[in-house]
């Protein structure tokens, strides 16, 4: 690190709280020796801002000088020098489904040997136990080339195979063998014969390396679930294949009580999977995104082969070498039983509609046949109404009409009774014409009301 630009001076400071990623990097330097480790949030929303705080206590806790740190809502850091000039250097940064932590510890004296494992700090202990589910955990070392032989990295890297490669088109190589220590956590050793070129890529070597590691096992996180899906992907898949045969053979004979109890198995079976296949959505749907980081940050890296080790994206790609396809596949078999569910319900439900529509026909043809019948029977009576009317009428004419004979006004009452008869009908008809009308008036004006 230059001394044109001091940690300490309050001008850099400024710029600090400006940019704390971009101004981390003037306290970096090696060799190094660097601890990572990343911790996936169960819920993100709530658990970013809690991360936060626990980042802050931290710093708290390590008694870090405020002018040494900056912190955002995503990232922060904080730096102390120790009594022997050591440097310790704490950094946070929320994701959106991860948080993670780098411990720096840059020894005074570059002329020390570095070891993996604890970091050689006196009296340091990491303050707090972070939260959420542990995905990635690594331990860096960065040295120089001439303090590294390939014999020395396999004494160092625990594991059958190691792996190396020449990255950002330079001199620097990273090496590794993938295996985790008795600590659970993976070795890195990057060494340059240019210590220009690795002091100015000391960042971005390391947001390449931990991106990989991070997105590598977040990818490879749900792939036990993802095993037991499968298992129970195909559990429901037999099974709806024996409902579908034994509805597809019984449909044409069914009845309601029948129809309705396949409706009602259906629609349970439709839940669950349902339930199931947006579990696993959640579980999964950030897969392809994830594979695409890792790929495309392993292109980042221009690798060139460290002879005699096999490049890094060998054992990185071969790892995740369709996961995710294998994965989406998995989410298309689950909503494909999940369509076929709702099209079998539906066809069952079309067809209590049609037996309802059937029903309902039959219904209508009584109701008409009845009414055909009402009609008849109503215009009957109204006839024979016709009659009875007329009938009293005429008789009722021909007490008058004796009458009239009587006083001598008329000279055959009988005569004139069967002259009257005619009129009767007429006069009975015009009631029975008239009534109706009336009747019919009054029932529509209830109707309106």
């Amino acid at each position: 690190m230059t001394d044109s630009l001091s940690p300490e001076d309050p001008v850099s400071m400024r710029r600090l709280h400006v940019r704390p990623k971009k101004y981390l990097e003037e306290w970096l330097d090696f060799p190094a020796h660097v601890h990572h480790a990343a911790y996936r949030m169960p819920d993100p929303p709530r658990d970013r801002p809690r991360s936060r705080q626990e980042f802050l206590q931290v710093l708290s806790h390590l008694a870090m000088s405020e002018s040494n740190c900056a912190v955002d809502e995503k990232f922060g850091y904080g730096a102390r020098i120790e009594e022997n000039g050591d440097r310790l250097i704490i950094a946070w940064e929320a994701h959106t489904e991860y948080y993670s932590y780098q411990i720096w510890h840059i020894p005074d004296d570059k002329t020390l040997p570095l070891e993996f494992g604890p970091l050689k700090i006196p009296g340091f202990a990491f303050p707090v136990t972070p939260s959420g589910t542990p995905i990635s955990a690594l331990d860096v070392i960065f040295s120089q080339e001439r303090d590294v032989s390939p014999e020395l990295i396999r004494v160092l890297l625990p594991g059958r195979s190691v792996y190396g490669s020449r990255v950002f088109g330079g001199d620097i190589a990273v090496v590794t063998s993938f295996t985790p220590d008795e600590r659970e956590r993976e070795r890195y050793l990057i060494f340059s014969s240019d210590p220009k070129a690795l002091l100015s890529h000391l960042g971005q070597v390391t947001d390449a390396v931990v991106t990989i590691e991070n997105y590598y096992h977040l990818l490879l996180l749900p792939f036990a679930e993802f095993s037991l899906a499968l298992d129970r992907i195909h559990e429901l898949e037999q099974h709806h294949l024996r409902q579908r045969e034994t509805i597809t053979a019984q449909l044409r004979t069914s009845n309601p009580d029948l129809l309705q109890e396949w409706v009602n198995t259906l629609t349970e079976d439709f839940l669950e999977v349902s339930r199931f296949a947006e579990a696993m959505r959640v579980r999964l749907s950030a897969s392809t995104p994830y594979n695409a980081i890792v790929h495309s940050t392993v292109r980042a890296l221009q690798e060139r082969p460290v002879p005699p080790f096999l490049p890094l994206s060998d054992y990185v790609l071969g790892g995740i070498s369709g996961v995710a396809d294998g994965y989406q596949q998995l989410i298309r078999r689950i909503e494909a039983v999940e369509a076929d569910f709702e099209s079998i319900i539906s066809v069952i439900r079309t067809r209590v509609n049609l037996m309802q529509q059937e029903q309902n026909l039959d219904l209508l043809a009584s109701v008409d046949r009845t009414t055909k019948s009402q009609v008849v029977l109503q215009h009957t009576v109204e006839g024979l109404s016709v009659i009875v009317i007329a009938y009293y009428l005429s008789g009722l004419a021909g007490y008058v009409l004796k009458a009239m004979e009587g006083v001598g006004w008329i000279s055959n009452a009988n005569v004139a009774t069967g002259f009257f008869v005619p009129v009767a009908l007429g006069v009975a008809f015009l009631l029975i014409y008239f009534g109706r009308k009336v009747l019919y008036k009054l029932m529509a004006a209830d109707h309106d009301k």
